[in-house]
């Protein structure tokens, strides 16, 4: 019984331990519009994304929706080329 109590206890404490890293990482995040322009290549021309511009994407996700809620930032988001981009990427948009 205490075997099962201990073994219990410790994959608890693995848990927590991955998910606060996990809230660690997204807080970690700078979001800075600026951060995406490996990506304006492919936002200005018919060219695919580069892995720095689809790197970028995956690092900025967190502050996808802070991005759509400025008004000035969406008109940059908010694409249909952007859209396209985030997909060819294989980076979920979000649903803010």
């Amino acid at each position: 019984m205490h075997r099962f109590s201990f073994l219990s206890l410790c994959v608890v404490g693995l848990v927590v331990v991955l998910f606060s890293g996990e809230t660690q990482t997204a807080e970690a995040v700078t979001c800075d519009l600026s951060e995406l322009s490996p990506c304006l290549a492919a936002i200005t021309s018919s060219k695919p994304p580069s892995s720095t511009c689809c790197s970028k994407l995956t690092e900025q996700k967190p502050c996808f929706c802070q991005y759509l809620r400025n008004p000035t930032m969406k008109q940059f988001v908010d694409t249909p080329k952007a859209k396209r981009i985030a997909t060819t990427c294989s980076v979920e948009y979000p649903q803010c």
